[in-house]
């Protein structure tokens, strides 16, 4: 049986006046605002938590904060994806001492590798800690694709690798793994505006950066699929899609943490090069989550 299910918000981090530092107090608000709208569980130092902007020491502190916040209520999932497998593996043995569920790991990034080279990266990780591995596919990012009889191969090869984010955005894909691979791995999506398509098709969850600002909306689909109102959770959806697909239209970390000042729930700015959202893109994203409010208030 599959321990992690469901919606998992991939965090924020909220930093300090300048980005000088984590935010713990904020941090730890996030945390509860997101237990509190029912989330499944949370990802810390994942890719909408900024870990390339990180130090080492920073990302350790996160997931540190993370676990010790969430204090068992919903399981922990720490990113510990790094440039070389001996930072992966350092991090990921510091995420199973800390409490952490299971970690989700990214291939190294900047330089392509080959796909051995890749799945051996893997392997070794996984290895190296006994709690659940999540094996993040972000190709957009690392320049390989993992396909899903790579998957499948590398999750019967490493009896801890039990789950897969997707992020490739390519849905056949996504379609082949959750109908073809589900047996093999627990299949998440990645890609914020296939969330609906994917649990409808029956993938186990999602890792929802958008989660920070609508987890309510997101649990609430999440919930009528699971109970048969199909109709239900599209009319849910129609009023998070555009929110969404904002999102993914580009700079998904300032999107998100725009939105979070839109609404009175800062967690400070994107640390550089990152922007602070503004111009037309904030006023864009002012009027849809007009929109989503006043979609919610008359339903």
């Amino acid at each position: 049986m599959n321990s992690l299910h469901g919606l998992l918000t991939a965090l924020v981090t909220p930093f300090t006046e300048g980005g000088e530092q984590v935010d713990e107090a904020n941090l730890r608000s996030l945390v509860e605002d997101n237990i509190g709208c029912n989330v499944h569980g949370l990802v810390a130092a994942g890719s909408t938590g900024e870990f390339a902007a990180m130090s080492d020491k920073e990302r350790r502190e996160v997931v540190e904060i993370v676990i010790d916040q969430a204090a068992g209520r919903v399981p922990v999932i720490a990113q510990t994806g790094a440039m070389t497998t001996r930072e992966a593996i350092d991090l990921s043995r510091h995420a199973q001492s800390a409490g952490a569920a299971a970690v989700m790991v990214v291939a190294p990034y900047y330089e392509p590798l080959t796909l051995g080279e890749t799945l051996h990266h893997f392997r070794a990780v996984a290895s190296s800690v006994d709690i659940d591995v999540m094996v993040y596919n972000l190709p957009v990012a690392t320049g390989v694709n993992l396909l899903p009889n790579d998957v499948a191969d590398l999750a019967a090869s490493v009896s801890n690798v039990k789950y897969l984010k997707d992020t490739s955005g390519d849905f056949a894909q996504g379609a082949l793994l959750i109908h073809e691979y589900s047996d093999v791995v627990g299949v998440f999506i990645g890609h914020d505006t296939l969330y609906f398509a994917a649990l409808v098709e029956g993938a186990l969850g999602a890792v929802n950066g958008a989660a920070n600002v609508v987890a309510t909306e997101l649990v609430d689909i999440y919930d009528r699929i699971h109970a048969g109102d199909i109709v239900g959770a599209r009319d849910v959806w129609n009023q998070v899609f555009p929110f969404a697909q904002f999102l993914v239209s580009g700079g998904y970390v300032t999107g998100v943490k725009g939105a979070l000042d839109v609404i009175g729930r800062s967690t400070g700015a994107p640390r550089p090069p990152q922007e602070t959202l503004g111009g037309d893109r904030e006023v864009e994203l002012r009027g849809i989550l007009a929109l989503s409010d006043h979609a919610e208030s008359n339903r």
